[in-house]
């Protein structure tokens, strides 16, 4: 056994790759911002190249049934590091908390060893607006959730960001794609030497609006109107910290022991053209095909044989994927979880996923079975529509009176399932019964008090002056005449939150 494990040893070493990845792979995952299914070169979008997304899903698993945990972003972040469907963490929409009693992915793998690192947006503490440093005391910041290291924005983020590592505000250089790699970069060339697993987190603020590129990176796109061309320009830059990323997994030896996923946080954006969607129904905020479908790579060249599967997956399914192949107990996760283990399609095709998954935003609902979806854009009106995502992955043929069978089997299955939802969201799953500490409103962090110091300073930043200078040009608490004060109205609950509260028979 001793002459077994010198020559492992030995090999290792000659192939510069560690030995950490034999039950506890470095991992890494990485998430654009508003990209959507048709903006990569290997599905043929007709203007955007991007080779090294195109080099990683020749070398890796290709998902092209792959889902964001919701239309829009918060959503989809709370459902990766939770493996929850995000209305169960509280997170109804964009700029909502993530509950303090909910366990993440970064905390688990913590437990286990790793030493993590989040880089990029988080928007999971509550606050709305452009991305702005996060406080080393605000009670959700990354660090909260098991992030040992963070260089992180409340939000998207855009050229030369103004950041937070771990509560200290940096000022950055360059294309926020290339920045958030490079202290990602930093962080893994950091630990290597240490010898525990290493856990990333990257997530982009690219290509959300605002768009700003550097002028070299938009430049090819001079046919389109400025905002396009700006966003296919983040486009670029991203792709090539992709390749970035990739090329520092090999010079750091780990690149064959690494475990490395890419997908966005929702679909593609309407006012963008050329089409963002690759030809699917519906957007960003959409329950159709195009407002949750989004690229899904995953390498890890140790086990993954390249190929494409049109197994359904989505991001729910990343946190019970590492806890099986790490091998964490169940109770690193709040139950009941919707994602599933994909580790089974690492070695080969899987025929059937076990279970639908279920969406919801708002009165949106969908369930996405292995070739049917059931959906509905108001759950209210008790209508709902019947696709067959195998032969009309574009939801343009209503199945409904075709397939009774099939409807009625889903349409149970989905309100079964949504039941479970209200329960989560009221706090059920957890051992108190109830959450607490009560969910707070969302708010724009510039109208914080926290932040109120570095108005004057930041209100020359071209990302927040806007903003600033309409909460300074408004008139919310001037003084009305005779002297009186207006009456500051009580903050507003959205209609996501409303919609639940309604269905509990909460007030508002």
């Amino acid at each position: 056994m001793k002459s077994v494990l010198t020559l492992l040893v030995l090999l290792a070493s000659a192939s510069g790759d560690s030995l950490v990845a034999a039950d506890k792979p470095h991992i890494i995952f990485v998430m654009a911002d508003d990209m959507g299914w048709g903006q990569t070169g290997y599905r043929h979008h007709p203007v955007l190249k991007t080779p090294n997304l195109d080099a990683m899903a020749a070398s890796g698993l290709r998902l092209e049934r792959f889902y964001a945990g919701g239309p829009v972003c918060s959503p989809t972040r709370a459902s990766v590091l939770t493996g929850r469907s995000h209305d169960r963490a509280g997170v109804l929409s964009h700029g909502y908390a993530l509950r303090l009693q909910e366990k993440t992915i970064a905390q688990a793998v913590k437990g286990a060893g790793y030493v993590t690192g989040h880089f990029g947006k988080w928007h999971l503490n509550g606050h709305r607006g452009p991305g702005a440093p996060i406080f080393a005391d605000d009670p959700r910041n990354p660090g909260t959730f098991g992030f040992d290291e963070w260089v992180s924005v409340s939000n998207f983020y855009d050229v030369d960001p103004l950041m937070s590592r771990q509560g200290k505000f940096e000022q950055m250089q360059g294309d926020s794609s290339e920045v958030a790699v490079a202290e990602a970069v930093k962080f893994l060339g950091k630990h290597k030497a240490g010898g525990r697993p290493m856990f990333a987190v990257i997530w982009y603020g690219t290509p959300h609006s605002p768009f700003k590129a550097l002028d070299a990176d938009k430049a090819p796109f001079g046919e389109l109107n400025e905002a396009s061309a700006n966003h296919y320009g983040e486009l670029v830059a991203m792709d090539r910290s992709i390749g970035t990323l990739r090329a520092a997994l090999r010079d750091l030896g780990i690149a064959r022991d690494t475990l490395l996923v890419f997908c966005s946080d929702n679909g593609g954006l309407p006012e963008i053209k050329p089409d963002t969607v690759g030809g699917l129904r519906g957007n960003k905020g959409s329950v159709f095909e195009g407002g949750l479908r989004v690229p899904g790579i995953i390498e890890w060249p140790a086990v993954i044989q390249p190929r494409v599967t049109g197994y359904p997956a989505c991001v729910m399914d990343l946190f019970p994927t590492v806890a099986d192949i790490v091998g964490l107990p169940e109770s690193v996760m709040v139950k009941p979880l919707d994602g599933l283990s994909l580790k089974p399609l690492f070695t080969r095709d899987v025929p059937e996923r076990n279970a639908p998954m279920g969406f919801r935003y708002g009165t949106k609902r969908a369930l996405i079975g292995d070739r049917h979806k059931l959906l509905t854009d108001n759950l209210r009106s008790g209508e709902f529509q019947l696709y067959d995502l195998v032969a009309d992955p574009k939801e343009s043929r209503d199945l409904s009176a075709e397939k009774p069978d099939v409807f009625a089997q889903m349409k149970q299955q989905l309100l079964a399932w949504d039941a479970t939802m209200d329960a989560s969201f009221a706090g059920k799953d957890y051992p108190e019964g109830e959450v607490s500490p009560p969910d707070p409103e969302p708010v724009s962090w510039f109208e914080t008090p926290q932040y109120q110091p570095y108005l004057a300073e930041w209100k020359e930043r071209w990302e927040f002056k806007s903003y600033i200078e309409r909460l300074q040009g408004g008139k919310k608490n001037e003084p009305a005449k005779g002297g009186a004060k207006k009456k500051k109205r009580p903050p507003r609950i959205d209609d996501a939150r409303r919609e639940v509260q309604r269905r509990l028979g909460q007030s508002d």
